[in-house]
């Protein structure tokens, strides 16, 4: 506990240094700002229900076909609401989504995805970061402008009961695809698919605008489980999660722009939400399009990881906000940003205020060095504003900074945080401006005591 006091105060008597910070006032207006600027989707006053197409709920029979059917007459009317009523639906297969539709899933909706590939046609998709084309996601879109989920029903993925068992198997296609990423493989010639093992998302948009998913409830996804990318304008909120197998994130953000996140309920196997723009060259080919101006704000955390940025982030992540969130049971690392120098890009203008967590291995990580690997393309990380932030325990460090030598993790503020406990307080390395002010790992220091008279009396 003496190295740890000892860590902690070589960092407050810091000299507070000079760079870029907002007051209270000038951030909750620029949350205003993007809040007001997203647009919620526009859906034609009309409405079809499934069961009109010969959707047969509580039954083994394949719904997909009436789904099909349904969305089909919704496309000639110009749109509308494609309503789910309560009941188990089997499909065996996708929900491809049209523009100017509401899918509503009624309270007690289960909507039950099949489990063989060859029900999931290819499409334009990513993977982890690389573009290419692979199975197509369960409920996916293109292209599209005005969409939307919503309702209390449940879709499950059947992720642990097939898909799952492709997770050992994956790592040739996975690699194969950094290595198209890398040699600027045409699109086209990036095709993946059967003999590839690469699971698909559960929900996945793609190049869409004005998007609404709100209230439903996401289990067992094969992959990610909300995957919007190059995206703009959306809103997620009142969603929850049982989902804990490989690689479940709850929600992924990829050159994606202008998204609020709130009042989600997160229970699934990895980050609860990443955000992430590109990786590697094909990243740093479409720095014009960041993921940026994103709001997450009131949600309950539960998971591998709280709030995470990168791995892929090549592109860019800039103007992100996070408040007002609490996390319950057990977390790796409660605020993760992930990078190596095969990365490139940068992380900027991110501000943390208001979380209170319980558990950590880690409460706060930022590393230059995920996974040990690459070179060449060192990451930028700098004005980064953490406050009010609270946890339990750390059973391995509170606060972790690992930048390159010759490019430092700068302007970093980190303002009344409380590790309650920890095993190690703080490994900071190759940083630049870094500000701590009330910063308390482990029990507060009071009023200094006086010298003992047994100590006088040696005197």
């Amino acid at each position: 506990m003496n190295k740890l006091k000892f860590l902690v105060s070589l960092l407050v008597f810091f000299p507070m240094l000079n760079f870029a910070q907002l007051s209270s006032e000038e951030k909750q207006t620029r949350i205003d700002e993007i809040v007001n600027r997203i647009q919620l989707p526009e859906i034609p006053e009309v409405e079809v229900s499934v069961l009109d197409y010969g959707a047969k709920p509580n039954s083994a029979k394949d719904s997909k076909k009436a789904f099909d059917k349904a969305i089909k007459s919704l496309q000639k009317k110009g749109g509308g609401k494609l309503i789910v009523p309560k009941g188990e639906y089997q499909l065996e297969g996708p929900i491809h989504l049209i523009s100017n539709m509401e899918l509503h899933l009624a309270e007690g909706v289960l909507l039950n995805f099949g489990t063989n590939p060859k029900d999931y046609p290819m499409v334009l998709t990513s993977w982890e970061g690389t573009m290419l084309y692979n199975y197509s996601p369960l409920i996916y879109g293109n292209n599209l402008k005005n969409v939307a989920i919503t309702g209390s029903g449940t879709i499950n993925g059947n992720g642990k009961e097939f898909w799952q068992s492709w997770k050992s198997k994956e790592d040739p296609a996975k690699q194969k695809s950094r290595e198209m990423n890398h040699n600027s493989t045409p699109l086209q010639d990036r095709q993946f698919g059967e003999g590839s093992y690469l699971r698909p998302q559960l929900l996945q948009l793609v190049n869409s605008e004005s998007i609404l998913i709100e209230d439903i409830r996401i289990e067992n996804a094969p992959f990610w489980c909300i995957h919007l990318l190059k995206c703009k304008s959306a809103t997620l909120r009142g969603l929850s999660y049982d989902s804990h197998n490989s690689n479940n994130d709850g929600i992924d953000l990829e050159y994606t722009s202008d998204v609020l996140i709130e009042d989600v309920t997160f229970d699934n196997g990895d980050d609860n939400v990443a955000i992430k723009a590109g990786r590697d060259d094909e990243g740093r080919a479409n720095a014009a399009t960041p993921s940026e101006n994103i709001v997450m704000r009131n949600c309950l955390l539960k998971g591998l990881h709280a709030f995470v940025i990168g791995s892929e982030m090549s592109a860019g992540v800039r103007n992100v906000f996070v408040q007002n969130c609490k996390a319950h049971g057990y977390l790796k690392r409660g605020i993760y940003f992930k990078t190596n120098p095969d990365r490139g890009g940068y992380i900027k203008d991110i501000y943390i205020d208001n979380l209170k967590f319980d558990k950590t291995e880690d409460l706060f990580y930022i590393t230059s060095f995920y996974h040990g690997e690459g070179e060449g393309h060192n990451s930028k990380i700098s004005d980064i504003y953490i406050n009010n932030i609270t946890c339990e325990e750390a059973t391995g460090t509170a606060v972790v900074i690992q930048g390159f030598e010759e490019s430092k993790v700068e302007n970093l503020h980190l303002q009344n945080i409380k590790v309650s406990k920890a095993n190690n307080g703080t490994s900071i390395t190759n940083t630049k401006n870094v500000v701590v002010d009330n910063l308390i790992i482990g029990e507060e220091a009071g009023v200094p005591t006086a010298v003992g008279k047994d100590v006088e009396k040696n005197n």
